[in-house]
C-alpha cells in the first residue's frame, strides 16, 4: 500500500531538495499544509484510536489489504517482463484468498512465497518514461507527473474497483489509509528540518528505490524499511 504517509519512514542523505524537479513548489507547499492539517485534525487522531485495537485484528486487516494489491502487482510483473514473479504473486493471491480466509491470514508467506509490490508507475519507469515534476496531491500526498498519470490504470486494476459498490470502495480505501497511518505513528519522529523538503526528498528516494527494486541501493536503512513495508 502506498498511501500518503508511506514516505515518512524512508529517507536518505543522498538527495537534497534543490536537486529535485519541483517547478510547482509554491502551490505544492500550500497543498502540503492542507494535507498536514487534514492529518493533524482527522487522520492521525483516528489512527491513534485504531492503534488500541488488538494486534491480531490489525494484522488481519493489514493482510487483507496486502492481498488485494497482489492482482495489481501480478499484472505489472507481466508488463515488466517478470513471468516467474508474476506467477509467484498470482499464487499468493489465490492461496491467501482461499486458505487464508479472504486474505486475512497470510498463508502464502509461511509457504515460502515472497510478497512483492509493483505498480504501473514502476512499469512506466522501466519502459523509460521520465518521472516528470514533483507534485503534491490534495489528501493523497506526494507524487510525480508520471505517478499521477498512472493512477487511473492502477485504480482499474484494483479488486474493489470491479467487485464493490462505489460507497463500499470508498470505505475500503479509507480503512486502507487509516491502517497505513496507524503503522507509521511510532516512526514519524524521523522527520526533521523543513517538513516539506523532508517529505519531498524521502518520496523521491523511495521512488528511485522502488523502481530499481532495491538494486544498487546502498542505504541499509532503506533496505530495512522496505522489508518492514513488505512484511506488514
Amino acid at each position: 500500500m502506498r498511501g500518503y504517509f508511506l514516505i515518512f519512514i524512508l529517507f536518505s542523505t543522498s538527495l537534497y531538495a534543490e536537486d529535485i524537479n519541483d517547478p510547482f513548489e509554491d502551490i505544492n507547499r500550500v497543498t502540503f499544509e492542507f494535507n498536514e492539517s487534514l492529518d493533524r485534525n482527522f487522520l492521525k487522531p483516528v489512527a491513534q484510536t485504531y492503534s488500541k485495537a488488538p494486534k491480531p485484528i490489525k494484522k488481519g486487516i493489514t493482510n487483507f489489504f496486502n492481498n488485494l494489491e497482489e492482482v495489481e502487482t501480478t499484472v505489472n510483473q507481466v508488463l515488466q517482463g517478470k513471468p516467474k514473479l508474476a506467477l509467484n504473486d498470482l499464487t499468493r493471491f489465490v492461496i491467501n484468498s482461499t486458505i487464508g480466509l479472504g486474505g486475512f491470514i497470510d498463508v502464502a508467506t509461511k509457504m515460502g512465497l515472497t510478497r512483492h509490490e509493483e505498480d504501473f508507475d514502476q512499469t512506466l519507469a522501466l519502459w523509460g518514461v521520465p518521472s516528470g515534476p514533483y507534485i503534491m496531491l490534495p489528501a493523497l500526498g506526494p507524487s510525480s507527473l508520471r505517478d499521477t498519470l498512472s493512477r487511473p490504470f492502477s485504480s482499474f486494476l484494483s479488486v474493489t474497483f470491479h467487485m464493490t459498490e462505489s460507497d463500499v470502495n470508498i470505505a475500503l480505501k479509507g480503512i486502507d489509509a487509516l491502517e497505513t497511518r496507524e503503522r507509521l505513528l511510532e516512526i514519524e519522529s524521523l522527520i526533521y528540518g523543513d517538513r516539506y523538503d523532508f517529505v519531498k526528498d524521502s518520496y523521491i528516494q523511495y521512488l528511485n528505490y522502488e523502481v530499481k527494486d532495491g538494486v544498487d541501493v546502498e542505504d541499509e536503512f532503506l533496505e530495512e524499511m522496505d522489508d518492514f513495508l513488505i512484511d506488514q
